[in-house]
Parts: C-alpha cells; sequence; structure tokens
C-alpha cells in the first residue's frame, strides 16, 4: 500500500481528538492493577515539592498538558513548579533529547530541586528514554510516567518515514534498538507506563511497556484521549507524589 503522507496523517490525528471530545464518556477510563496497600501498612506519605516536566508527542505542544497541569494543581501542586517542554517534531529526536537534558537542568536551577519527574505522552516517550538512558538523565529524574509513550516504535510512524523523527519511532529502527537494549529502566528513577488496546495509534499497543517499570493497562482508552483523561491523570498524579 502507497504510505500516506505527514499531512494526511496529522488530518487523522486532528480527527481523532476531535472525535474525542465529542463522544468521550461522562466517566475517563482508569488504569488497571493499581496497586493498594496490604493491610496494616501505611502508605508512603506524597510529596507534591517535585518540579514535573511534561513531554508532548509528534505534532504536539505545552498546550496539549492544560488539563493535566490542572489535575496535577488540584492534587497540590504549585503552578511554579509544573513545566511544558517543547521540541521540533520534524527534527531529530537525539537533539529534542538533548534539548530535553538543558531544559530539565534550567528548571532545577529554577526551582532548587535536585531531580524532578518528567511525564510524557506519544513520541515524547522515545526523546525521554534517550535522555534517561543514553545521556544519564536518570539521575536528574525521580519519576518518569509514559502514557501512551512509543518507546518501542510505532507502524503509523510508517506514515511520515520523510522526517527523521519518524524513522526513530518505526519499529526495529536503530534508535529503538539503542534506547531498548539492555536495562530500559536505568538509574533508581520509578518508572510507569499506562498503555491501552484502543490507543489506535501506538501499533503495536504493548509498544508502550517498558521491562522494569508498572505498566498499567488501561482498559479502552484513545491515543488523543488520554490527554484529557482526569482518571487517568490523577493516577499519574499521584504516582509522582509517592
Amino acid at each position: 500500500m502507497p504510505r500516506r503522507s505527514p499531512r494526511r496523517l496529522l488530518g487523522v490525528l486532528a480527527t481523532a481528538t476531535v472525535a474525542f471530545t465529542l463522544f468521550s464518556p461522562a466517566t475517563p477510563a482508569g488504569a488497571a492493577g493499581t496497586a493498594t496497600p496490604a493491610a496494616g501498612v501505611a502508605a508512603r506519605p506524597l510529596s507534591t515539592a517535585t518540579p514535573v516536566v511534561f513531554v508532548h508527542g509528534y505534532t504536539g505542544n505545552a498546550s496539549n498538558w492544560t488539563t493535566a497541569m490542572s489535575v496535577f494543581r488540584l492534587n497540590g501542586w504549585s503552578a511554579s513548579n509544573l513545566f511544558a517542554y517543547e521540541y521540533d517534531s520534524y527534527g531529530d529526536n537525539v537533539t529534542n533529547a538533548r534539548g530535553l537534558a538543558a531544559f530539565v537542568d534550567n528548571v532545577k536551577a529554577r526551582t532548587g530541586a535536585s531531580k524532578v519527574a518528567i511525564v510524557n505522552h506519544s513520541m515524547g516517550g522515545l526523546v525521554s528514554q534517550y535522555y534517561l538512558k543514553v545521556l544519564g538523565g536518570n539521575t536528574s529524574v525521580s519519576h518518569l510516567a509514559s502514557i501512551a509513550g512509543a518507546n518501542h516504535g510505532t507502524t503509523s510512524a510508517g506514515a511520515c518515514l520523510s522526517y527523521t523523527t519518524c524513522q526513530q519511532m518505526y519499529p526495529g529502527s536503530s534508535f529503538i534498538a539503542q534506547i531498548s537494549s539492555g536495562d530500559e529502566t536505568p538509574g533508581t528513577t520509578r518508572y510507569a507506563t499506562w498503555y491501552s488496546a484502543c490507543d489506535g495509534i501506538i501499533l503495536p499497543y504493548t509498544s508502550t511497556r517498558l521491562d522494569g517499570a508498572t505498566n498499567n493497562n488501561v482498559p479502552c482508552q484513545t491515543h488523543i484521549g488520554y490527554l484529557t483523561d482526569t482518571a487517568v491523570l490523577g493516577q499519574i498524579a499521584r504516582f509522582v507524589a509517592s
């Protein structure tokens, strides 16, 4: 079959966004398999002092995180500790990861924090994984939450292979091999993922899972729908606070 053009892919994503807005259920889908503390064992105290850096997906931007930031504020975060990193979706994810490294260093300098938490979506998973694993960023990251991350690639990237980022996002690429070989969850960082069979963009949908992470199977949520799913975003806020 002929490859779809990048413009057609953007149209598909835009259509998915509109469809979710019009037809989303009143109660967002929740992640399955969340651990419950054993009887008689006190839960860890939650901390909302850690700055959070949000990393968008392919063709995304900072506005993707409007709902997420609202959820984090409702869970105790100060707006001054919530940051959105933007990068070039059509460039190179190695460059994007280096930009993330500089952004994290800047956040640490501004807030005085020794570590940040990272919450990513879609291709932001690749940017984050390269930063943590290849560039050694795990020493600066307390928690990594990957929402529908393209962590092992997605065949949907076949529609935009004229761009380096999409070549890197395609399963079997040398970029994917580099971030998935050996330990996928290095350092003392706590890792968690959220993935769903209803994703529709991350193909196969299990690509998001990381060995060594807490992998949460969401019963049914679309790729774009996660960005406004307050139930899942609330779980992520509590994970980052743990």
